[in-house]
């Protein structure tokens, strides 16, 4: 999402609210270091993890194991929505980027995200890609990722202090 459209919605903000600037939300999707991902398991109930992503194209992007329960959900049903901000309740803002996540398979792609997160976390979380389009996690021996882009139907950013809901469609 590059450019979207901005629709603040006045029934779920304080009187004298205004809507979230697009940069603003942005800001904090590409400076986010935890995320929460909701995923649907088979039998319709959510399941709810924390995670590390990245911003990058427009989109956001996470990595996890191939048996892990969230891409085991992904399979199924690939909808989900990441969700960051603060937990503080007057002050911060809260987005949740709602999509469908979709593998990355790209080696120029995942070069890129290898660097991103990188340099997001100080070295910290290192991928390695393979030639099959796979990550590899070497430092932390958790062995193989599946890097998923999600490239949001909506972006919701929740302001505090004043609340305010705004909206940001493609």
């Amino acid at each position: 999402m590059q450019d979207p459209k901005v629709r603040f919605d006045g029934r779920f903000s304080e009187a004298g609210a205004e809507a979230t600037p697009w940069a603003a939300a942005r800001a904090v999707l590409e400076s986010a270091q935890m995320f929460w991902i909701t995923t649907v398991r088979a039998d319709g109930r959510p399941h709810v993890t924390p995670l590390v992503a990245v911003w990058l194209d427009g989109a956001l992007h996470f990595s996890t194991g191939p048996e892990e329960q969230k891409a085991v959900n992904i399979a199924g049903n690939p909808h989900v929505v990441l969700t960051t901000g603060t937990d503080e309740w007057r002050h911060g803002l809260d987005v949740s980027v709602e999509g469908e996540a979709r593998r990355v398979t790209d080696r120029a792609t995942l070069e890129r995200l290898a660097a991103a997160w990188a340099g997001k976390w100080d070295g910290q979380w290192r991928y390695e890609v393979t030639d099959d389009g796979r990550a590899h996690r070497p430092a932390d021996g958790e062995g193989v990722a599946h890097v998923f882009a999600v490239e949001a139907t909506k972006i919701l950013a929740f302001g505090k202090g004043p609340f305010s809901q705004t909206a940001y469609v493609p």
